[in-house]
């Protein structure tokens, strides 16, 4: 079931003050007083109607699956929870909540039992909550709806803006009064920095004559090692360093420009016959395997150095939620399926199949234990000055690569549906450099959706 922009908006809404009362509730409950959970001044979570709008969006279609309607709603809040308390501790500087002593947690951003409970809300919200909403906003006149929703929009846009205002103003006060603290806490960091050196060559050589000693600590030691030295390169004006905006840039393009020639190379051996396997018009690029490996590595860079076995299965259900997520997601923008799985076993809905699935976890193992660190080296050799300079060549490039994409499949979707001629120049000019036969020859695989 697909829903209209209207109706989307009012589940953010609903979800977001539902959201927020719940959590505080629970929070009194827990804490035995009144807890606003809510990130900003008014009563609503925004994160919880985003969750739910995914949830209707990309779950939908699952709704008489409930198993991987539950798998999907933990990944989609995985996804959301992450990048939520990613996003607010970069903007201000700390931590809105913090799982990292709780067991099964991942980055102290999110912990398995609350990831499960995000399933169940995702079975709860599509089978039951959804329709059940929908009947009853469509109670309510449109013309009523539409101003509720655009002074609910104002609200919110109003608070958001004076929330952040305070915090920054805030933050700028604290700041100048802690110089003498940060002083001091520079000096006891130095302190602490040593004696973790000391305590890293002590460990290793225990290591030798007790082999039961605590890995855990070993590992820790080391992960302290590569940031101090990661420090001492940016320190010293090396280009992307660590897991940097710059080096993610970088594995984009070559994630997605080495997934165009593998999958080539792999259609070609499975098929027998060389098709495009690009996501863009202009050059061989996979927007999917580039998105792929920056997501890989940005939520599995702190965790790099863990076993194979524990990637593996990591990287093969995030790829396989992932390449559902695009799956959906072009076929409602573009009206377009890139890839269809229907003939491949253990398939769910033509978009992912379980042996591709698996494809993903190699990848992952391939891309972190042994790709990752040899890209790195590489793109750190780079200049500074050079490296920023091409980087944002290669961003405004693929900003115009995706636009004209776009643009070229969407109006092949029109001739193709529609039959409607070219009427202004774009269409004009589109027609002309964007003919059905090379964009069947770029798109071999694409079908047109009604």
């Amino acid at each position: 079931m697909s829903y209209s922009m209207y109706e989307l908006l009012w589940f953010f809404i609903l979800y977001s003050l539902a959201g927020w009362a719940l959590g505080t509730a629970a929070a009194a409950v827990r804490e035995k007083k009144f807890v606003d959970i809510g990130f900003l001044f008014g009563p609503y979570c925004p994160s919880y109607g985003i969750s739910a709008l995914l949830f209707a969006v990309f779950l939908s279609e699952l709704k008489n699956n409930l198993f991987f309607l539950f798998l999907g709603g933990t990944v989609l809040s995985f996804f959301v929870t992450i990048g939520t308390g990613f996003v607010l501790e970069r903007i201000f500087h700390r931590k809105w909540w913090d799982y990292s002593r709780k067991r099964f947690q991942f980055g102290g951003y999110v912990t398995l039992p609350y990831t499960v409970l995000w399933g169940l809300i995702a079975v709860f919200c599509v089978s039951f909550a959804n329709p059940l909403l929908t009947d009853l906003m469509h109670l309510i006149p449109r013309s009523i709806g539409e101003l509720i929703l655009i002074i609910a929009g104002i609200i919110l846009g109003i608070d958001l803006i004076g929330t952040i205002s305070g915090i920054l103003t805030v933050r700028s006060r604290v700041n100048k009064a802690s110089i003498v603290y940060r002083i001091s806490e520079d000096l006891q960091s130095a302190a602490d920095t040593l004696g973790e050196d000391l305590t890293g060559w002590t460990l290793k050589h225990l290591k030798k004559a007790y082999p039961n000693l605590d890995e855990k600590a070993l590992l820790q030691a080391k992960l302290e090692k590569e940031r101090e030295l990661e420090a001492a390169k940016e320190k010293a004006g090396v280009f992307a360093v660590g897991c940097s905006f710059y080096k993610l840039v970088c594995l984009f393009f070559l994630g997605a420009f080495l997934g165009d020639i593998t999958e080539t190379i792999f259609c070609l051996i499975t098929a027998g016959k060389l098709m495009s396997r690009s996501s863009v018009v202009y050059g061989p690029f996979s927007i999917v395997w580039g998105l792929g490996c920056v997501l890989l590595t940005a939520i599995l860079y702190q965790y790099r150095t863990r076993s194979d076995s524990y990637i593996f299965v990591f990287g093969t259900i995030l790829g396989g939620a992932y390449e559902y997520i695009c799956s959906v997601f072009t076929e409602i923008v573009f009206g377009t399926v890139f890839w269809d799985y229907s003939h491949i076993p253990f398939n769910l809905g033509g978009r992912i199949n379980l042996l591709y699935c698996f494809f993903w976890g190699i990848a992952a193992v391939v891309w972190l234990k042994i790709l990752y660190p040899l890209f790195s080296g590489w793109i750190e050799k780079i200049p500074k000055k050079i490296g920023v300079t091409l980087t944002w060549v290669m961003i405004v490039f693929m900003i115009f690569d995706m636009i004209m994409s776009g643009l070229a499949m969407a109006r092949y979707s029109i001739r193709q549906t529609e039959g409607v001629k070219a009427s202004t120049g774009l269409e004009y000019f589109l027609d002309e450099h964007f003919p059905d036969e090379r964009m069947e020859r770029i798109y071999p695989n694409a079908i047109i959706v009604e």
